[in-house]
């Protein structure tokens, strides 16, 4: 996961720890969300569920599937569809290059990492072109983070 500390008025509200855990992660992106009125609502409630949510582009645009905002409580009737998809906002180039890299690259995806509330109190999505890692990948990593563990337990019982 990122080690790097949020920009100070900035509030996450979910991390998709699994994508993290079944991807490789290659490069990263900031993108906006277009949202409803009900929804921001209830993202900023922290009701929000990035596990199986994906990106797709479709027709020059980049759609957010999958992720699952909770109902608003208090909207009643006009409330939100909770799993619809939602069109992620970002420039032609990012979208032109990110589709160029799915095309080319053998198991990639994009993955949504981390919804976050921005200084400005604008909803932001951290996205990801990521690859799918291998078991062996994924006991690597355990194994290595294992070992990390076990070295920072031995400095701190000699300190």
């Amino acid at each position: 996961m990122s080690s790097k500390a949020p920009p100070p008025g900035e509030k996450t509200i979910t991390v998709n720890r699994k994508a993290y855990h079944d991807y490789q992660i290659l490069e990263t992106y900031e993108a906006g969300i277009q949202l409803t009125g009900t929804e921001i609502k209830s993202i900023r409630l922290g009701r929000v569920n990035l596990r199986d949510a994906y990106v797709r582009p479709e027709n020059g645009e980049m759609w957010l599937v999958g992720a699952h905002i909770a109902r608003y409580p208090a909207a009643g009737p006009w409330n939100h569809d909770p799993t619809r998809k939602r069109r992620l906002l970002l420039t032609r180039r990012q979208i032109r290059r990110l589709v160029e890299s799915l095309r080319k690259g053998e198991g990639m995806t994009i993955v949504p990492l981390r919804l976050y509330i921005n200084p400005r109190g604008l909803a932001k999505l951290e996205i990801a072109l990521a690859k799918g890692k291998r078991k062996y990948d994924k006991r690597e990593d355990l194994a290595r983070r294992e070992a990390e563990r076990r070295m920072r337990q031995a400095l701190m019982r000699r300190a």
